[in-house]
């Protein structure tokens, strides 16, 4: 009813925008006992970094109408009721189809998500005005069974170094469970497909340089205990937590955004909900001016048809996505045909 709401008052670039809460004392994390009014107001204690990392892009909504222990769904067309100063933008899916998605532009839009039960963020790795162009390269260092957190931090201090010798620089952040996702700013000159093929270029070079540590083998029986290179978190339409997005976990960690010299010293469930906005306020965003000096992925797509030239091919895609020119078969090893005789 009316009377079970709350309305925030948030500053915005066209002054202040009043947004509607309803069901404020409504439990969105029960472990941690954190309400839909603490998410909408952790959203606007973060609202400058987080439009700042998230803001001008097409993004998908992860909902959670009863909460994180409940079913979810992702919103990827706008939500019905969007104020009129929201906006969105139509985007290319690897289907072919062509929808519309939110774009976020301030904190109030943000909020307005959270009071739509959103929880988790997932931007796209390119803008709003240039949707085919991601503007930022993407790896997600993914441990596998018999690895965690601290297994992925030396892959994810070398793979800077790998960055740095392209010319790129990397920013770092929690996944805010045990992964690291690490960003590079890159100019928007190249489709999808070509930051895939740089992304992969760069995955299979750590990769030999730490064999033991880390994989590029999409099927996981092929992984081992090491840290997987997701490259397909590269793909068009193929998006991951955003800076600062909570997630939905029992403890409402933050994906958090990080200085490298912490990277060594940190553990991913310190950075909630509850503890980011003072970390932020302190400390400030790591991430700010991320945009400032992008690189280019000219040495990575060197190193991609480098590696074609000696015999390796593309990579498997997710099993959503059309069969794509080169690709091998989509079919587990252990379930492959063996020739006759073996």
């Amino acid at each position: 009813m009316a009377g079970d709401a709350v309305t925030l008052h948030i500053p915005g670039p066209d002054g202040e925008r009043a947004v509607r809460v309803s069901s404020p004392t409504r439990v969105l994390w029960p472990e941690a006992g954190i309400t839909k009014v603490e998410l909408a107001e952790y959203l606007v204690a973060v609202g400058p970094a987080f439009v700042e990392a998230n803001g001008g892009r097409p993004v998908s909504l992860e909902r959670f109408p009863e909460g994180v222990e409940g079913e979810r769904f992702f919103s990827k067309n706008p939500p019905r009721g969007a104020p009129e100063w929201m906006r969105d933008v139509t985007v290319a899916y690897p289907s072919g189809r062509r929808h519309p998605q939110l774009v976020v532009d301030e904190p109030a839009g943000a909020v307005w998500a959270a009071q739509m039960n959103t929880v988790v963020f997932h931007p796209w790795a390119s803008r709003a005005d240039a949707t085919d162009l991601p503007d930022q390269l993407r790896v997600d260092l993914d441990p596998q069974p018999g690895t965690g957190f601290a297994e992925a931090v030396p892959a994810a201090l070398a793979l800077r170094e790998l960055l740095a010798e392209v010319g790129l620089t990397g920013f770092v952040k929690t996944s805010g469970n045990r992964g690291i996702h690490v960003f590079a700013p890159i100019e928007p000159e190249h489709e999808f497909l070509d930051v895939r093929h740089a992304v992969i270029a760069l995955a299979r070079e750590l990769e030999r340089r730490m064999p033991e540590q880390v994989t590029t083998a999409w099927w996981k029986e092929e992984r081992g205990e090491r840290i997987f290179l997701d490259f397909n978190q590269a793909n068009r339409d193929r998006t991951m937590a955003g800076a600062y997005s909570p997630r939905a976990l029992a403890n409402a960690a933050v994906s958090c955004p990080l200085e490298w010299s912490e990277l060594e010293h940190t553990e991913p469930a310190d950075h909630t909900v509850r503890t980011v906005p003072a970390r932020l306020a302190e400390r400030g965003d790591p991430w700010q001016g991320m945009h400032d000096a992008p690189g280019r992925i000219d040495t990575l797509l060197e190193w991609w048809q480098r590696d074609l030239d000696d015999g390796l091919t593309e990579l498997p895609f997710p099993p959503d996505f059309p069969k794509m020119p080169g690709e091998p078969t989509r079919v587990q090893p252990s379930r492959a045909k063996k020739p006759e005789g073996e």
